[in-house]
């Protein structure tokens, strides 16, 4: 069953009749990663906020488990259900890496069974991060490393979705080949990973690839 389906989904920007998503059918299981493709323009990173609940659809309906997003609260939805990771990592770089994902955890008002900064530097430490990293200023960090806290942040109220938007865009290829490494993990685990991306490699790396066309 899909966790996540689009039927007939549209979006344009208010002052414009150009849709930017026309009519996208989609369907995303839990375990697989899908890779979002197709050239600037052709509407990936508004797809992504549609997606992320952070801009509402014009047309067609969003289904998770088979329940409209609609009759579920926004606020509700991105922090319990969806976790994203954006391209340009957006940590408070004043904060450490334990921190930043500590105050996520904050702001999704989960209740935790356990201390909130034992869960983030278990987080941390599964992203390939040791101690000492965790505890640096995030401006200590490679990119990288940025990356890992990005996602160990995203996972911090364990969503059943990981959105994310070019994650390897500003990364070398070993360290490439490592975040492809942790979101193939994330997903044997069950979590639906979803990828903007114009990584070939990414794209190669996933198991549904969904292109889209500029309009």
């Amino acid at each position: 069953m899909s966790v996540l389906k689009l039927q007939d989904i549209s979006y344009h920007y208010d002052k414009s009749k150009v849709e930017v998503l026309n009519k996208l059918n989609m369907e995303f299981e839990a375990g697989k990663i899908y890779a979002i493709v197709g050239k600037s323009g052709a509407g990936k990173t508004t797809l992504l906020s549609v997606l992320s609940s952070l801009a509402a659809p014009t047309g067609g309906k969003i289904f998770l488990n088979d329940e409209d997003i609609t009759k579920i609260d926004r606020y509700k939805f991105r922090s319990k259900y969806v976790g994203v990771i954006f391209q340009n990592f957006n940590l408070l770089t004043h904060l450490t890496a334990l921190e930043n994902v500590v105050l996520s955890m904050d702001i999704s008002r989960k209740t935790f069974d356990r201390p909130k900064k034992d869960i983030a530097m278990e987080l941390l430490k599964k992203v390939g991060l040791n101690e000492d990293e965790a505890n640096r200023r995030v401006l200590k960090l490679s990119g990288g490393q940025q990356q890992r806290v990005a996602i160990a942040r995203a996972l911090s109220y364990n969503p059943d979705i990981i959105l994310a938007d070019e994650p390897t865009g500003n990364l070398d290829g070993e360290i490439q080949k490592e975040i492809i490494d942790i979101f193939r993990m994330l997903a044997d685990e069950g979590k639906s990973v979803i990828i903007v991306t114009h990584s070939p490699e990414v794209a190669a790396a996933s198991d549904v690839t969904y292109t889209l066309k500029k309009e």
